[in-house]
């Protein structure tokens, strides 16, 4: 079953991560493995996050990924270069928010998809937390 190409929405800031190809993610089928696809799905949201607030506000909260999921479109093979992550938010709901990735090649053709579902807690008890109306500000376009 295809699934529709995930599109920013206008309304939200599209943060853009250069990814490394890099030899260890390369697998026996000679293209990146899917555990990295998942890893970078984590990194481009932190990225994104320690990009747009401050130390204090990094400190005081964290999220935590409840889930990801992945569509695979197009391999990526070893020595890639140009290869990049678009991630932008969606609409909060109490703690949390869903945060959806494209991967691109070098061409802008898509080679993977990602939603992933984040949950705002407190930094030092770890319990959920509404996300505060002042933190969607720094996600909208």
């Amino acid at each position: 079953m295809a699934r529709p190409q995930l599109q920013p929405r206008e309304d939200r800031e599209v943060f853009v991560v250069p990814l490394d190809v890099r030899p260890e993610h390369i697998d026996e089928n000679n293209h990146v493995n899917n555990v990295v696809y998942v890893g970078w799905l984590q990194d481009v949201g932190t990225a994104h996050w320690n990009a747009r607030f401050d130390e204090e506000t990094r400190a005081k909260w964290a999220w935590l990924a409840l889930r990801h999921e992945i569509d695979y479109l197009r391999a990526i093979e070893p020595g890639a270069t140009g290869v990049v992550a678009r991630t932008w938010v969606g609409d909060p709901q109490g703690p949390r928010f869903n945060r959806y990735v494209r991967i691109e090649d070098a061409q802008g053709r898509l080679c993977a998809q990602g939603l992933s579902e984040w949950c705002l807690v407190d930094a030092k008890t770890l319990r959920p937390a509404r996300i505060p109306a002042e933190m969607l500000g720094p996600f909208r376009a």
